[in-house]
């Protein structure tokens, strides 16, 4: 009987022992599966914490743009700016030093440019001083084909009146606008001499080559008058046309119809008024090609006199109405509030 209860007991505790190792295996399931509902419960609220907080954060990133948006135009029309901040200020934007500006290739294209344009230019105002003014209207057309075709290479200024308005309105440097008259001039006597040339040519049933008749007494603030008028125009319109300078064709229209302009209302006045039609020609570089200095005088005196009257009239003061005509534009710009 002994031995029957001692394997009974032995049953028993073989049981209670498989019990208790199955027990803490259970029990270390349900733990997992309870860290793994929890974790999940975790994501889930981060997920859910996570969209308000982005939906909270786009809703204040949006009041606050409204809110400065609202603040921007109460500013910028309640607050008015200065009429004259950076008025003066310069407008190009690359380095061009004495030191530097000969360093680039460009220039040197612009250079070349500036004379074979003003080259052109010479001969047709030549071309029209033999043919004059039921012309104008072929000098028209070959002037925007010009200032077109060299409008990429240096902007097309071609004239000192226009060359002095870019430095004084600092859109160019100094020393680009001064090599920039150099070579206007250059390019201006390159075209007398293949004139002349042609003219030799033809020997005595040829035209004289064109000049610019002489001054009678006291009309010399006449002929200013329109050498001014003619500046100012210019020099107006040919910075009204750096507005459009992205469109060649409306560049060169703009320019060529302004310079035409201001040959009629010169032509008409000159030789309705002051009974001289042929005592201008809006252009400095151009206009010392047409003998405008004198030859001969009585001493040195006269002739200097003579040489700083040509100069003022046919030079100095044309680049200052071309200046005055480029600050024109830009003051008026800025009272429309234009960019």
């Amino acid at each position: 009987m002994a031995t029957k209860k001692s394997k009974s007991s032995s049953k028993s505790q073989k049981d209670g022992s498989s019990k208790a190792k199955t027990s803490p295996k259970t029990k270390a399931t349900s733990e997992v599966t309870e860290l793994k509902d929890n974790q999940e419960d975790k994501k889930k609220s981060t997920t859910v914490s996570e969209t308000i907080t982005e939906t909270t954060v786009e809703d204040t990133v949006t009041e606050e743009t409204k809110s400065t948006e609202k603040t921007h135009t109460v500013s910028s029309t309640s607050v008015k700016k200065p009429l004259f901040r950076g008025f003066f200020s310069r407008k190009y934007t690359d380095d061009e030093s004495i030191v530097t500006i000969f360093k680039k290739p460009k220039f040197y294209g612009a250079l070349i440019g500036e004379v074979i344009g003003t080259m052109l230019l010479t001969l047709l105002i030549f071309s029209m001083f033999l043919m004059g003014l039921p012309s104008i209207a072929t000098y028209a057309i070959g002037l925007i084909a010009l200032v077109i075709g060299v409008y990429a290479f240096s902007g097309a200024c071609l004239n000192p009146i226009v060359t002095a308005g870019m430095m004084a309105t600092r859109r160019i440097s100094v020393i680009r606008g001064i090599m920039y008259i150099i070579a206007e001039i250059v390019g201006a006597w390159l075209g007398w001499l293949i004139f002349n040339a042609f003219h030799s040519v033809g020997g005595e049933s040829a035209y004289d080559v064109p000049a610019i008749a002489a001054l009678a007494d006291g009309a010399f603030w006449k002929m200013a008058f329109i050498e001014i008028f003619g500046g100012i125009v210019i020099g107006f319109s040919f910075a009204r046309a750096q507005k459009y300078k992205r469109s060649a064709l409306t560049f060169g229209a703009i320019t060529a119809g302004s310079i035409v302009l201001a040959f009629i209302v010169g032509y008409v006045i000159s030789a309705a008024f002051l009974g001289a039609s042929n005592n201008f020609v809006m252009n400095p570089a151009i206009a010392m090609m047409l003998q405008v200095f004198p030859t001969s005088g009585a001493d040195f005196g006269e002739i200097f006199g003579g040489i700083m009257q040509a100069l003022s009239l046919y030079a100095l003061l044309p680049m200052c109405a071309g200046i005055v005509g480029f600050y024109l534009s830009d003051f008026t710009a800025r009272l429309v509030n234009e960019d």
